[in-house]
């Protein structure tokens, strides 16, 4: 493949360009200028410092669930801190990360100083302000509990801004350039600028009801389809196709060879980008989905595995020929490892998309399990590679140590297999338990809980592989320190190459990787051409959904929450219970005969945000409803351990404090009519008025029945509006094969 980086472009990279008057060729004058280094180097100390700091905290989550006594303040507990540190690590860590390559690369490839300086600037610290904005509002319990979505609506603002603030310098750098082409690593960042900016603009569509409150304006299957159309996607191309485009563009530096095959990158581009959009579904088998979206979802899924090989067999044969090297160069064996672990997670993606797969896999630690192959080996070993490979660039000298560099491998090696196996165990051990049946034909372990107590040592091995993670990152900032200490930041670095000119020889009669290279020379046309792309599967995806009031069916016992129902929710979701609970009974025997009749698309109609969730560290709620007397889940959330011995929830006990706030209940009400939900005009005028005698009639039959052990609960706590909500779960169509699952 041709080296795009010559400083003298080859005769046939002129062809059919119009030449500049008074150019001529063999004589091309060189102009000079200076690579923005600084930029390049401030992500990545971004980089390495907030990962280290997301990563800590994913330990310390992985902590509380082995010793739940960690949950000791309600600003640190589990729920609300989960969001915190999936976050950083995809946006703190692998994002500063991503922008730190292509900041490197794109200039280097465009032969170009960045477009704005001042735009570097301005999208840098516009994006580390997005992050604290996390850290503060996060465990302050402001989210939308949208998976990879939970920051609210003014942050999802700033991201917009910042991200189109980055687009613009990007594509204003493209216009600028001395290379024609576009290199393959350049196609992968495009497509990821484009994506992600559809996908956050259409998942973050919500109306406000207060500075950080707001309600998603889709419901139920609709918010379903979208949130995972968006999650889906947010692992593809935030946190694949712009590492794609950087081991295209580092791996062969490192390996100094050309990419294995230009076709097969062509092949790879495309195809990922146009099947990765209609995925989105497979993370929604079994549910109420409409089966048509499913087996769609399952479809694209299966077809994705082969453009993701195709990209992994490209990076790997790029190495053919260098393995002595890789023996002894730790950049290369960070990168092997890296490609290797994303061609094993794009194999078993598509194979959790086989519905038998998923049926076992779904709401189990198998799916953390697969997602972490991607985020430790994928993102964070090609991370590590590019950082050893860059920092001694950037500062004119050498790798401080390899052998901590080397140190730094293995310890992150066995630390992601501990992490990892110990979750395959986990997932596989909990989703078998599940599923048994006894000879009598009943459940073996109807007890939810049950299946904890035996995962829980998997749980504490999975807490020492994030620590021996981060042991080995601490190891690789202390190394790179060390080798910025002994050299100096080259700031602004010069380079020199001959201004674009061009020579028209026509364009008839080219083969089809000549009409592709026609395509790499006209950014505009490629914008497009990948806009279109990347949209089709998503019209497809949401017009029937969105549209055919039949595929969401409607069921006339399915009432709107109540006032008191709907601050419960409120609360709900600013604990991050839908971390661990799911509301979504799939039709499996188990299922039914374990929560409850299966769930059904009508049920969801009035659900800002749905909250069907991803992972059942506890038990399903969707049917949690009048199973058990008001009293027994205020003793619950006094104290989970002592109404459930060997239980891992963290205590809840201070909503038996704390007032409820009903500063926005009225504008709650409004924001739901305005969407849809049926609440009379007006409603609002008298929403606190029933929010009031609802909640007297909790605390009553809560005080008779714990009147023995003197407790009294004021009707105006956080607990009672919590009860009230947890109480209507599933009783809009409840049957009576709900038995009990704690």
């Amino acid at each position: 493949m041709e080296n795009q980086e010559t400083l003298i472009p080859k005769p046939e990279v002129l062809r059919d360009q119009p030449i500049r008057p008074g150019t001529q060729l063999g004589e091309l004058k060189l102009e000079q200028f200076y690579y923005d280094n600084k930029i390049v180097r401030d992500f990545g100390i971004a980089s390495v410092s907030w990962g280290i700091i997301s990563l800590l905290v994913g330990v310390f989550i992985a902590s509380e669930l082995y010793w739940p006594g960690l949950n000791v303040n309600r600003m640190i507990a589990f729920g609300r801190l989960r969001a915190l540190h999936t976050n950083g690590a995809i946006f703190a860590f692998v994002g500063n990360m991503m922008f730190m390559g292509v900041y490197y690369s794109i200039q280097r490839l465009c032969k170009a100083r960045m477009f704005s300086d001042t735009l570097s600037k301005v999208h840098f610290w516009g994006w580390q302000l997005i992050i604290l904005s996390a850290v503060v509002t996060l465990p302050m319990g402001f989210t939308t509990s949208k998976e990879y979505a939970e920051l609210e609506w003014p942050i999802d603002g700033m991201i917009a801004v910042v991200w189109i603030i980055f687009g613009i310098n990007f594509f204003g750098t493209i216009a600028r350039r001395r290379i024609k082409h576009l290199y393959v690593a350049i196609w992968f960042y495009i497509a990821t600028i484009i994506t992600v900016a559809v996908l956050h603009i259409v998942n973050s569509a919500e109306i406000p009801v207060s500075f950080m409150k707001s309600y998603s304006l889709y419901a139920g299957v609709q918010d379903a389809l979208v949130q995972w159309w968006y999650g889906h996607n947010a692992v593809a191309f935030f946190l694949t196709t712009p590492y794609l485009g950087l081991m295209y563009y580092f791996l062969p530096k490192a390996a100094n060879r050309p990419v294995y095959s230009y076709r097969l990158s062509i092949i790879h581009f495309w195809s990922l980008i146009f099947l990765y959009i209609w995925a989105g579904p497979h993370h929604l088998l079994y549910t109420a989905l409409p089966d048509w979206a499913q087996s769609l979802g399952v479809a694209f899924s299966i077809m994705l595995i082969a453009p993701s090989w195709g990209g992994m067999i490209n990076g790997l044969l790029t190495l053919r020929g260098a393995w002595d090297d890789v023996r002894t160069n730790p950049v290369l064996k960070f990168m092997v490892v890296a490609i290797t672990c994303y061609g094993m997670a794009t194999l078993e993606g598509p194979m959790h998309a086989l519905k038998f797969v998923n049926a076992l896999s779904h709401y189990t630690d198998w799916i953390p399990a697969h997602v972490h192959v991607g985020t430790l080996g994928w993102n964070g070993f090609l991370t590590f590679g590019i950082l050893y490979y860059l920092v001694p660039k950037l500062y004119g000298t050498t790798l401080y140590s390899k052998k901590m560099a080397n140190t730094h491998f293995w310890i992150g090696t066995v630390g992601m297999v501990f992490w990892i196996v110990s979750m395959y165990i986990s997932g596989i051990t909990q989703g078998l338990m599940l599923q048994e049946f006894n000879a009598d034909a009943q459940l073996t372990y109807k007890n939810f809980l049950e299946t904890t107590m035996q995962v829980k040592p998997m749980y504490l091995l999975r807490a020492i592989g994030g620590l021996l993670y981060v042991t080995g990152m601490v190891i690789m900032a202390y190394n790179l320190f060390k080798t910025a200490k002994q050299g100096k930041l080259v700031a602004n670095e010069l380079d020199e190459a001959p201004g674009l000119v061009r020579i028209n020889h026509g364009e008839k009669n080219l083969s089809g990787y000549e009409r592709h290279r026609i395509i790499e020379r006209k950014p505009a046309l490629f914008f497009l051409v990948t806009m279109v792309v990347i949209l089709i599967g998503g019209f497809v995806e949401f017009l029937p959904v969105f549209t055919i009031q039949s595929n969401i069916p409607t069921i006339s016992s399915v009432k709107p929450y109540s006032p008191l129902e709907l601050e419960g929710r409120n609360i709900y979701i600013r604990e991050g219970c839908n971390n661990c609970h799911s509301q979504m009974i799939r039709p499996f025997r188990s299922e039914v005969e374990r929560y409850g009749d299966y769930s059904k698309a009508g049920e969801f109609v009035y659900d800002h945000p749905f909250l069907w969730g991803s992972k059942r560290i506890g038990p399903d709620l969707a049917r949690e409803g009048g199973k058990r007397p008001s009293s027994w889940h205020y003793d619950h959330m006094a104290d989970p351990r002592r109404v459930s011995p060997g239980s891992i929830m963290p205590p809840y006990d201070f909503l038996a404090k704390d007032d409820l706030d009903e500063t926005d209940t009225r504008a709650s009400i409004t924001v739901m009519r305005k969407m849809g939900v049926p609440y009379p005009f007006g409603y609002e005028q008298q929403a606190l008025d029933d929010m009031h005698a609802q909640a007297d009639s909790i605390a009553t039959s809560i005080n008779k029945d714990l009147v023995k052990d003197n407790v009294h609960v004021q009707s105006n706590k956080e607990i009672v509006a919590l009860i009230a909500y947890l109480q209507r779960l599933g009783t809009d169509i409840k049957k009576a094969t709900d038995v009990p699952n704690h």
